[in-house]
């Protein structure tokens, strides 16, 4: 089920990949995948901590032009091959951030012949803030980030991937 959403803070896309749920939800909650489609190419995720639960860790590392990003997040809702939520307002121990900027709402479900619908929601503090990230990139960003998810997914399937 898709929440309300508030056009003034929340930006959002929907599309229907061409993987199983099982996997689509495998690459998102397991280290190991993360860094083959988790930010647009040619940047890198050179380092994942993950710790799936309700306030469990969702940190990551990026290499962009050579610059390190360390994002520290939380996870705020977890249902097993649905439902991720996680924020950057929070770190493991329910530390606040300092500039929070979002937090994220994956939702996944079955579609026809056995792939996924996957919903990618974004939700800000404020209508500036949802502005800034539309202006960054958010559709072009984002769905380049699902795209490399399908790819990989699709090569996961290719070798033999078995849920």
């Amino acid at each position: 089920m898709i929440p309300d959403l508030d056009p003034e803070t929340d930006l959002s896309f929907t599309r229907t990949l061409a993987a199983p749920r099982a996997l689509v939800w495998e690459c998102w909650t397991s280290p190991a995948h993360i860094p083959h489609f988790f930010i647009p190419a040619p940047h890198k995720v050179t380092a994942v901590e993950i710790d799936l639960r309700a306030g469990g860790r969702f940190n990551t590392t990026f290499d962009v032009d050579g610059h390190i990003m360390e994002n520290k997040g939380v996870y705020l809702e977890v249902v097993p091959g649905a439902r991720l939520v996680f924020t950057d307002a929070y770190s493991e121990g329910w530390k606040p951030a300092p500039e929070p900027f979002m937090t994220a709402l994956l939702l996944l479900s079955d579609a026809p012949d056995g792939g996924t619908t996957y919903t990618a929601i974004a939700r800000h503090r404020s209508a500036e803030t949802r502005k800034s990230h539309e202006q960054m990139g958010f559709y072009d960003g984002w769905g380049t980030v699902v795209t490399q998810l399908e790819a990989y997914a699709q090569r996961l399937l290719a070798s033999g991937w078995q849920a």
